[in-house]
């Protein structure tokens, strides 16, 4: 049987190799870690979150919810391994970043099928082939690719990284746990400003030094992780109606809705280690520590890691891929993860779980499964190939992009539940295929 080589071990790489492995295709998962590490990398470990530890939103009428759902009644080895590194963190799918990142690492080098091979690529190998190198593919191998498609330009968006702080360092007398109108557990840490604290913070946080970053742009920041100090040049209450926004949290000394309210979650199971959410940043280290410990609860915090901004590279999909991240040219190579415009780390095991059964069938001489728009899974993939798109960006996974119903629904949440339940009625259909 035909190997199939998987080039990068993140989140869409590990999945992508646990998919064709579990079906019985043996596997080569080269990856440049720990030989060579990029800015925003820290561990040796497969499948790093190098950004927040939250895989978002967890109930079936949010989009991403439905994504994860349908992953798991497939089998996803992500989403089996996020489930089991959860941390508490209200209506979300948080994880320890550690552990979920370790878990993985032991499952891909356990299976019998996978044989991982450490050290840099440089070329886009014959196929059978699934590069998943990632928005921060190295220089080399980002040439490569530049030279494959024949100098089609690549086109990037900069993402940003929000600071962690100690527990013991975050003073609880200016501090509660909630969650937003008490929905769940009380998983966050909420630090309360009033009005003269918030002022100045946003004063001084539109004014901080920032660190330079070649070719940043405020256009070019994707939404979903702008960073806090673009955000507070946009007006002084813009953070207030983002991330800090109050609503649904009463401070329990007071009994009434704080002014601004920054909150914290969990980053490992321990409970240890806190993320700033919403505070991606590219600030200087001490700005970040001058601007951020004027937060009352963060006084005396201690960082243990600075927010910090990458450039993140992603092909110009539509016309060059297929809606199973394949060349149009060259069915047996494919690309997964980051790189082909999804965004998120839920979309990005997505894109590699359906690279990776894809792969899977044409190796065995098997019918591809077809993935329509009705599901989450299958809109991505016509999303990133839709040749009509015009000014082609990242996309996070959204009801706007699923096949509409065809009738009428009150309410949005009673709609969005329909589309759901009719996406998982669809993977319910194909799974009793594929098992015939």
């Amino acid at each position: 049987m035909r190997e199939v080589k998987v080039i990068g071990a993140g989140l869409a790489g590990c999945e992508a190799a646990w998919q064709l492995a579990q079906r019985g295709v043996p596997v080569r998962l080269l990856e440049m870690k720990p030989q060579k590490m990029t800015p925003a990398h820290h561990s040796a470990d497969f499948a790093e979150l190098v950004c927040s530890n939250s895989l978002r939103g967890d109930r079936l009428e949010n989009a991403v919810g439905l994504l994860k759902e349908e992953l798991r009644r497939l089998d996803s080895l992500i989403l089996a391994c996020a489930d089991a590194t959860r941390v508490e963190a209200g209506g979300a799918l948080a994880v320890d970043r550690g552990g979920f990142s370790a878990l993985v690492t032991e499952k891909i080098k356990c299976h019998p099928n996978i044989t991982v091979e450490y050290g840099e690529c440089s070329e886009v190998p014959a196929g059978p082939v699934i590069i998943a190198t990632g928005p921060l593919t190295s220089e080399p191998m980002s040439d490569a690719i530049h030279s494959y498609f024949g100098g089609r330009d690549y086109l990037n968006f900069y993402d940003a990284a929000a600071p962690l702080v100690t527990f013991d360092s975050i003073d609880m007398d200016c501090a509660w746990f909630a969650s937003r109108y008490d929905r769940g557990s009380a998983d966050y840490i909420n630090c309360a400003m009033n009005r003269e604290e918030y002022e100045a913070f946003v004063r001084e946080l539109s004014a901080a030094e920032e660190a330079e970053v070649h070719g940043f742009e405020d256009s070019k920041v994707f939404e979903g992780c702008m960073p806090v100090e673009v955000m507070a040049r946009r007006g002084f209450d813009t953070l207030r109606y983002g991330p800090l926004k109050p609503v649904g949290l009463r401070d329990p000394k007071t009994g009434k809705e704080p002014y601004a309210v920054v909150q914290l979650r969990r980053d490992n199971a321990v409970g240890s280690i806190y993320n700033i959410v919403g505070f991606q940043t590219h600030l200087r280290f001490p700005e970040q520590k001058r601007v951020f410990s004027m937060i009352p609860a963060l006084k005396n915090a201690e960082f243990v890691r600075y927010g910090v901004m990458h450039r993140n590279l992603f092909l110009n999909s539509p016309g060059l891929l297929d809606r199973y991240y394949a060349d149009l040219r060259d069915s047996l190579v494919a690309f997964a993860g980051q790189m082909t415009g999804v965004e998120g780390y839920v979309e990005s095991t997505a894109s590699g779980w359906l690279a990776g059964v894809a792969m899977s069938c044409k190796v065995l001489g098997q019918a591809v499964p077809d993935f329509t728009r009705q599901t989450a899974i299958g809109a991505l993939g016509y999303y990133i190939s839709d040749t009509t798109v015009r000014d082609f960006q990242p996309m996070n996974i959204n009801f706007g992009i699923l096949e509409p119903l065809g009738y009428k629904v009150k309410g949005k949440a009673n709609k969005n539940f329909a589309i759901a339940q009719r996406a998982l009625a669809v993977v319910e259909a194909i799974q009793a295929q594929t098992e015939k």
